[in-house]
Formats: structure tokens, sequence, C-alpha cells
């Protein structure tokens, strides 16, 4: 690519097979403006047919027209031109005079990007940056009145190079690159000498703004598909000798826990009821305990024990109660708690309707916590409102199941079957 101050010479680009013409939304505005105003929609489909094929030669962009040498399927070459109405001197002042009251504007351009709010502000100054219906006239010595093949395989081919420079659309509009930026900065310092005390403009593009670029914005991809399974990662049983310090087993449970995880927050971002309020990071002993929940083995069960704070034993309570509960569950299992007056006389109004005259087992309160005199089972209030149900075992209170709002159902729970443990052994 050549640089002129007033002419910019671009190479021909390679075909576009397998992929689209304008990929930034100012690129689809303007093959919008050429599509739109159409009479016949079959030079324009010709002229699409072309452009894929890499039939458009270099194109040459200067002040109010661009210019490129089109080859037929035959071969037969065809100088066409588009033509685009130049800004005027005022125009132009007034673009100038709005994009230095926001260096967003220049920041964007200045990484090849044209934003919906600097087109927006441009069209509020009267300044109309990108082409409208009917605004790319054509000129081609084929012959052709109107936009024919090669004119729109052209417009084409230019919507590809708008999508890599937007400075080549203010060309057109009769500011070269070097030009404009030069003006700007001029600006920009008699702006600030005469308002050193002003405030930076606010970044960013206005919602209101942004909603009205819908009409040439791509719409939204549709929702990823959920896989049925976690994916698997890649085995580290290899030959090389792992570098200091890395646990290749530990690591791999890891990464297994990750997908696992990934695949479950995957799940929630898809469901109906996504955008609830988020539950709270987990501290690194409930992080702990719910990657020991995934049953790993071995040496990696004592590592956890060991970042949690608890020896092998507590670790398999603590799994026992996260299965039943998650960290609510959790925190149920390791914290006592004074309930406070109106929540205990809720809770003993339930213990007292839970069961028929005569058959309320005898419980001994602490805290939050029943316990039944002569009975390996107690009942633990969390904070929520509902029963935990928890039964002895080997000499320490045990979770015997999930939380229910009825004690007597709780209670039934931790006279039970204690069932297997999923970290003995």
């Amino acid at each position: 690519m050549t640089d002129g101050n007033e002419e910019r010479t671009f190479a021909a680009l390679p075909p576009a097979q397998g992929q689209g013409f304008a990929q930034t939304w100012w690129g689809r505005a303007w093959l919008k403006a050429l599509e739109d105003a159409a009479l016949d929609s079959e030079p324009v489909k010709t002229g699409r047919r072309l452009a894929r094929t890499g039939a458009v030669g270099a194109v040459s962009v200067r002040p109010g027209r661009v210019t490129a040498v089109v080859r037929d399927r035959d071969g037969t070459a065809h100088r066409s031109d588009v033509l685009l109405q130049e800004l005027s001197g005022e125009q132009w002042d007034r673009f100038l005079d709005m994009a230095v009251e926001r260096a967003g504007h220049v920041a964007a351009l200045l990484d090849r990007e044209m934003p919906p709010h600097l087109v927006e502000d441009a069209a509020a100054s009267g300044v109309e940056l990108l082409p409208g219906l009917g605004d790319l006239e054509a000129e081609c010595d084929c012959g052709a009145w109107d936009h024919c093949g090669h004119t729109a395989a052209l417009c084409y081919q230019m919507a590809r190079l708008l999508d890599q420079d937007p400075f080549a659309l203010l060309l057109m509009r009769g500011r070269a690159e070097r030009t404009l930026l030069d003006e700007l900065q001029a600006r920009g310092s008699a702006t600030a000498k005469n308002r050193p005390d002003a405030e930076p403009a606010p970044q960013g593009v206005d919602a209101g703004e942004a909603y009205a670029a819908g009409d040439i914005l791509p719409p939204l991809p549709a929702p990823p598909v959920l896989p049925e399974v976690p994916g698997r990662p890649p085995s580290l049983d290899t030959e090389a000798a792992p570098a200091p310090g890395v646990d290749p087993a530990a690591l791999e449970f890891l990464a297994t826990a990750t997908a696992a995880e990934a695949h479950r927050l995957l799940a929630e971002a898809l469901s109906p009821t996504h955008g609830q309020e988020a539950p709270a990071e987990l501290t690194v002993g409930q992080d702990a305990v719910r990657l020991a929940a995934l049953a790993p083995e071995g040496a990696i069960v004592e590592r956890l024990a060991d970042g949690s704070g608890r020896d092998r034993q507590e670790l398999a309570l603590a799994v026992r109660a996260w299965h039943h509960g998650g960290v609510v569950a959790l925190a149920v299992l390791e914290d006592e708690w004074a309930v406070e007056a109106e929540a205990l006389t809720r809770a003993r109004a339930a213990l007292e309707a839970a069961w028929d005259e005569g058959e309320r087992p005898r419980l001994r309160a602490t805290h939050n916590r029943w316990t039944a005199v002569g009975r390996p089972a107690q009942l633990r209030l969390g904070r929520d409102g509902r029963w935990w149900p928890y039964r002895k075992e080997r000499g320490r209170w045990t979770p015997a199941g999930p939380a229910a709002g009825d004690p007597a159902t709780a209670f039934a729970m931790a006279q039970g079957d204690p069932g297997g443990d999923p970290m003995s052994g």
C-alpha cells in the first residue's frame, strides 16, 4: 500500500472464499448503501461473485472517488469508479470541533475503529460520514448507466478495506489521514489553552446511541450448545519427569475439577434463571471441601485436608455435609450459634406442632442444636430456618441427610440408615 497526501493505493486482496465481505459495522453500513439502492439485484450478485473470486485489482482511494480495474470471468478488464461526495470545508470544521471535544473519538480512529457514537455525534453536527441511500454513484467503462457488476465488486472490495482502515472513508470524504490528524492536534492544543481547567469528556458509548445503530449491527450469536458431559483434560502420564514441585496427579485432578466446574457454570448461564444473585465466593477451606467432594484419592486427599485445616476424619464429615447442601450445610456442620429470640420462638412452635401429643421425643436444646435424650439423633437449625438431621456415629455427630422444613421429617432421617461414607477408606 502506498500513501500519498491525497491518494492511497491498496494492493489487491486475495479471494474472499468462505468469508463475509464486511466484519465491522461501518463496513456493513457501506454495503447497505449499495444494496439498498440497487434497482436490479443481479448486478449486485454479479459483483459479489467477482469480488469473491479476486477479480478486483489494486484499489486507489482519493477524495470523492475510489478506482480499480475489475476483470470479468473471461478476463476482460474494466476501469470502475465509485463516487462519494466530499464534505464541505464548513462540514469538516464542524466535524473537527466535535472530535476534539471527546478524546475517545480520536483514540478510536487511531485504533482503526469507527464507534457508533462517533458517527452519531458527527451526524448531530450535520456531518454524515457513512454513505446513505443513493450516495454511492457509479462510473464504469463497460457503459452501464447505474451500478454494474464491476462497480458492485469494487464496493464489496472497499468494504473489506474499510474493515481494516476507516481512514479510507475519511479520505473519500476529502481529508487524508495525516492532514486530518494534524488538524485535530492543532485544534486540541488550542482548545486546551483556552480551557485549561476543563474536565475531560466522559468516555464510552451512550446506550441510546448504541441502540440507534441496531439496524446495521450484526445480530447476537445463538447461545452455545451445552455438552452432555464435561470435557476430558489431557493425560499427564508421560515418560518425561515432572518439573520440580509439580505433582502430575494433583494437576490432572485440578484440570478435571475445573472442566466439571466450567460445565456447571455454562449450564447455569444457559438456564432460564440465569441472572439471579451470584453466590458468594468460597473461602479456601470451603473450596478444599468442594474439591474433596469430587472423590479424589491418596495424597490429594491429604493435601486437601491440610489445606482446609482439617484432619482426614474432619474432612470426611465436611464432604458428607457438602453433598447434602453445599456451603449452607457446611456452615451447619461447623458453626454453632445462639438463636435469636424471634427465630427461637418459631423453632419451638415448629417442634411443638411436628408431633402428636405423647410422640414428641425429648430434646435438649443447646444454641441451634436440639439433641434427643437417650437417642443418637440430633436436629440442627440453619440460619434459613430449615432443620438438618444429624446422627452420632463412632462418637461424632455426622450429617444424616439434606435439610427439611419439618423437624419431624429431619428427625426421621436422623434415625435412619447411616449409608456409605464417600470418604471412607
